[in-house]
This record gives structure tokens, sequence and C-alpha cells, in this order.
């Protein structure tokens, strides 16, 4: 498949309605995790941002919606939607590549910041989605620790790699890192007080020389267990989800 049809098609609001994203109304959809990761980049204007899989844009279109005058460029395997990311905003340069076979132009250059969001789902251990689109995004079927060294390769001195992944899989992304990669910060999030962390956020310097770090989690939704109807996020959370604020480590 080349390309959507327009009934195909959703127009949806994030960032409180700063931001809206046309995204297939079947197959992989974004949700609250490219959000939050895109909240914890700490980007500066001007700078270099490469995402790897960047699916519709979201993450690097939330995070050019917090920080001016970034240059975001994205690599997507599925022409579709590298089709709708660069409809979502012209400002973003979407390049249509296997990010293990990038083109040598995208090879030759170097990002201050590159962000991924890669398959959660190892697929010898469950079952594959039905919808391609959907299981190409959550499949993995590139290595995660290809997913990890290309970001390192892509990364300009000093410059940083985020990541956003299942808890379990925080072993994985650590033996990933190439050695010239430090300063590991990890994020997990937990649903509710008192509840495992089922999501991690990493981030990592190239050339880094500070300790390792693991953050306190962050709890999304207030309360022991969900009653009523509503998000009940929590108002840190909240603020990332509906105002586009920073999310800090």
């Amino acid at each position: 498949m080349n390309h959507f049809a327009q009934g195909d098609l959703t127009h949806d609001a994030f960032l409180g309605g700063k931001l809206h994203l046309w995204q297939p109304r079947k197959g992989y959809r974004a949700g609250v995790d490219p959000v939050l990761l895109a909240a914890t980049v700490p980007a500066l204007p001007g700078q270099r941002v490469l995402e790897l899989g960047c699916g519709v844009g979201a993450a690097s279109l939330c995070l050019g919606a917090r920080i001016g005058g970034l240059q975001l460029t994205g690599v997507e395997v599925q022409p579709a939607y590298a089709e709708l990311a660069r409809r979502n905003s012209a400002d973003f340069e979407v390049v249509v590549a296997d990010l293990a076979d990038m083109p040598l132009t995208l090879r030759e250059r170097q990002f201050d910041h590159v962000l991924a969001n890669p398959p959660y789902f190892d697929r010898e251990a469950s079952v594959a989605a039905k919808n391609l689109g959907r299981e190409t995004a959550l499949g993995e079927q590139t290595s995660l620790e290809t997913w990890v060294k290309t970001a390192s390769r892509r990364l300009a001195p000093k410059g940083q790699a985020h990541f956003i992944h299942r808890a379990e899989r925080l072993p994985d992304l650590i033996r990933a890192l190439p050695k010239d990669m430090g300063s590991i910060e990890v994020l997990p999030i937990a649903p509710r007080v008192g509840r495992l962390a089922e999501l991690i956020i990493l981030r990592a310097r190239k050339s880094g020389r500070g300790a390792f770090r693991l953050n306190p989690p962050l709890v999304m939704h207030q309360g022991p267990v969900h009653i009523s109807d509503g998000d009940s996020f929590v108002p840190e959370v909240s603020a990332v989800l509906r105002d586009g604020a920073a999310l800090a480590f």
C-alpha cells in the first residue's frame, strides 16, 4: 500500500489541540508513549533531531511544538506512514528507508538528538498483529541492537539518544549501547502508585562520562485503581499531554 484513502484517516488532536495529526483509522495509531518521549528531550532551538521509525511523526512533531526552530528529520520504512508524516508538517523531512540500510545522504549527517520508539514485542514470544502497518510498528523485525547502534552512529559528539520501551527490555537496551555511549539515565514509568513500571525512557550521551542514574518512577495515574470515567492522569503527566509541557528526568 502506497497511500491511505481520505476515508481511511482520522485527524487527531495532540497536546490539547496545539497539534493535529493525520493517522490511519486502522493500523498503528500514536498514543501516549511518543508524546512522553518527546517531552523528555532537552533540545535547544536550532538543533538537529532525527527520529528512527517516525510513523506519522508524533514524537518529532510534539517535540517541535514545544521547542521552535528545530531541524526535524524522520526515517520511516512504510511509505504510507511517511506520506502522512510529511502531510502532518511541511517542515518535517521524512526519508523512506529501512533504518538498517539508510541512504548515504543520511548516513553522512550527524544529529544533536536521536529518538526512537522501537517495536515493543519479540514475535518469537508473542502473536503478530493482523494489520500490516500495526505489526510493522509493534513487532520486532529489526533487532533492538540495530536500533540502538544506528542511533549512536548518527549522533554528533556529545549528542543524546532517547528511547522509550517496555521495562523488561531495559537490560537489552543497556547491553546494546556501544562503549562510546555514557551518562546513561533511566526514567521508569508506572501506571499507578504501588505498581511495577511497565515502560522506561532511557537516554545516553555520545562520549558521556556521567555515572548511571536511575530516576524515581513517573506515576501516570492518580489513585491505586481506576474508579471513575476520565483519564485520571497526575498533574505532571496531564501538563505534558494537554499543554505540551516538558517532562524533567
